[in-house]
């Protein structure tokens, strides 16, 4: 696929990185030549440097034969316009836009049959927010993510020490949860992926990945750990989109929530949106406001302000001061796993919650649903399987038939409102929801033309 991204920041970067070495034909525009020039020093693909949303610059990238366009820049009327541009002028197929303002995203004819020639937009403010809102409403998990429509959630948790299943074998799930269905997709070992199978042990500190049913996540997790008690009292550092978002998540559910904002007047704008937030104005690395906020009586501690030193240090900060937990939004990648080995406990990447969504979109077969693990070296799929024993590779044929990849593994299955847990002998059906983990993201190709319906199929 010939596909022409947008913007060479973190997210463009991060975009490109996940493409590249999956067969497509990258080429990223950018007015910026250093990123530019470390992109190509790192990767096979071509650069374009000049202003996104110019026809020549589009021209020059290959716009009059790309299969899509991906505008990432951080520029929302650049992402738009660019998107318009490459309909009008080049009839690019697909045309996907990075939108951050919510005044835009509130008007919907903006984007509508008869709006802004934009097939997708996306706001990695919105995704972020869910991201977060997940792991407050579990915080013993690493990460939570949601399939079918919420109905089936993958979790990684931490193994820990007095955990009732830690130091037996995945096959003890059964007898210790007996009404519960549940699938380990995949395990972690010091940093290396292991291939779960019914003998394999579960030790302390394995990062394990279980999918169940949304209604039994906290019970399969009570067999790995201790489960905290459920968090009350929230205190997020940083006012900007994703603060005044996750706020106003968190007060609609009941949490007792505090939002600290350094500048005055956007202080002033956040405590007319918000109702029951406690807003205050300051510096989130004050020691002083901290002590009088009461931090060590705080469940969670989330900095996501714009300046991830700001975000790193009064995460450290209110660790030392006694929060329960602590958050960090980081941007740059290379930080994240030194963040998450220190005193604080999650390194949110912002790029790893927007690629996953990118990615749905550029996926082969019919896969509606794209999560990034494990800072994208692993993939979490949802794929929906298509035509009949004849004209698909996967419908009519046991799970054990499959020709999985490498390292590939089938956790769950949704059937209309059913959610089944995978098991060897399970015969998938046309339409069914295939829920995938892929230790090695190479392989992403291979699933995909698994779930591609041959010719015969109308």
């Amino acid at each position: 696929m010939k596909i022409i991204i947008l913007g060479a920041g973190q997210v463009g970067s991060s975009l490109a990185s996940n493409l590249v070495g999956e067969a497509n034909d990258i080429t990223v525009v950018d007015h910026n030549a250093t990123l530019l020039h470390n992109l190509q020093e790192h990767l096979d693909l071509r650069t374009i440097m000049g202003q996104a949303a110019h026809p020549e610059v589009l021209l020059k990238a290959g716009a009059e034969d790309a299969d899509m366009l991906i505008a990432v820049t951080n520029s929302d009327e650049t992402n738009m316009v660019a998107c318009q541009i490459a309909y009008s002028v080049f009839h690019t197929p697909k045309k996907i836009a990075r939108v951050r303002e919510a005044d835009y995203l509130k008007h919907k004819e903006i984007f509508g049959d008869r709006g802004l020639a934009v097939d997708v937009h996306i706001s990695p403010e919105q995704l972020v927010t869910h991201y977060i809102e997940r792991l407050i409403d579990y915080p013993d998990a690493l990460q939570v993510l949601d399939f079918a429509n919420g109905r089936v959630q993958l979790v990684a948790v931490k193994a820990y020490y007095g955990g009732p299943l830690v130091g037996h074998a995945l096959r003890a799930f059964e007898d210790y949860l007996p009404n519960v269905e549940t699938r380990v997709a995949a395990m972690f070992r010091r940093g290396k992926p292991i291939i779960p199978e019914g003998d394999t042990v579960i030790e302390v500190d394995d990062e394990v990945f279980f999918v169940a049913a949304t209604e039994n996540i906290r019970a399969v997790m009570a067999g790995l750990r201790k489960l905290e008690q459920p968090c009350k009292r929230i205190m997020i550092a940083g006012g900007g989109n994703i603060g005044t978002r996750l706020a106003t998540a968190l007060e609609k559910k009941k949490y007792y929530v505090k939002l600290i904002e350094h500048n005055t007047n956007r202080t002033e704008i956040i405590s007319e949106i918000l109702n029951k937030t406690i807003v205050l104005q300051g510096d989130a690395a004050d020691e002083d406001l901290l002590r009088e906020e009461n931090i060590d009586e705080m469940d969670i501690f989330c900095a996501v302000t714009n300046d991830e030193q700001i975000n790193i240090l009064s995460a450290m900060l209110a660790k030392r001061m006694g929060a329960h937990k602590v958050m960090a939004l980081i941007n740059r990648p290379a930080y994240v796993d030194l963040i998450e080995s220190s005193t604080i406990d999650i390194a949110i990447s912002p790029q790893q919650a927007t690629i996953g969504t990118l990615l749905t979109h550029v996926r082969h077969g019919d896969v509606v649903a794209v999560h990034s693990l494990r800072r994208g070296a692993a993939e979490a799929i949802e794929a929906i399987a298509h035509g009949d024993k004849h004209t698909s590779k996967v419908v009519g044929r046991r799970i054990e038939q499959i020709k999985l990849p490498p390292g590939t593994t089938i956790g769950a299955i949704v059937r209309g409102e059913q959610v089944l847990m995978a098991h060897h002998d399970m015969v998938i059906k046309s339409e069914d929801h295939v829920i995938l983990f892929l230790v090695d993201k190479r392989q992403i190709a291979a699933v995909e033309r698994l779930f591609q319906v041959g010719i015969l199929f109308l």
